[in-house]
């Protein structure tokens, strides 16, 4: 019996979105963001594939993707009250990168310039990385208890 091959694509797509549902119902906050900024980054990636082979709806659901995913995603998570003043700036900055990054796919998506997606991929790579690095549940170094040496550690040999 022959199976048409976009049922293969159908039963790898739900297989997909539960995975992502799973894994975005038992994250962290900070989880969240991250799986926030990786499908930004997947649907710019998508968008630079679909503007090179020409394919103009494809190319303008991946931006439109990305963008919804910055606007309303990631800038709508910012929380002024949550720091102080000094948060309250940070998320005002944070903002208006936002804003810039969904004015690049924009115009990314007019003028079919993989340039500004480009720009758009590496302003939120930077955010994303620094955002990566401030994981509340990422291993920090190990410091030593005062007092204690080298000399004093035993190993298990193991």
């Amino acid at each position: 019996m022959y199976t048409p091959p976009h049922a293969y694509n159908t039963g790898a797509t739900a297989y997909a979105t539960i995975g992502r549902e799973s894994g975005a119902m038992s994250a962290s906050p900070h989880q969240l963001i991250t799986m926030l900024f990786d499908g930004a980054k997947t649907a710019i990636t998508m968008a630079r594939h679909h503007m090179a082979n020409h394919d103009i709806s494809a190319k303008g659901n991946a931006i439109s993707k990305a963008i919804n995913i910055v606007d309303n995603g990631l800038k709508a998570s910012l929380d002024a009250e949550l720091g102080g003043m000094a948060g309250a700036e940070l998320v005002a900055n944070l903002s208006a990168l936002y804003d810039y990054v969904s004015q690049r796919l924009l115009y990314a998506n007019l003028r079919n310039d993989p340039a500004l997606l480009d720009e758009a991929d590496r302003l939120l790579d930077s955010i994303s990385s620094a955002w990566r690095e401030v994981d509340p549940q990422k291993p920090g170094p190990v410091t030593e208890a005062p007092g204690a040496s080298a000399a004093g550690h035993v190993s298990t040999g193991a």
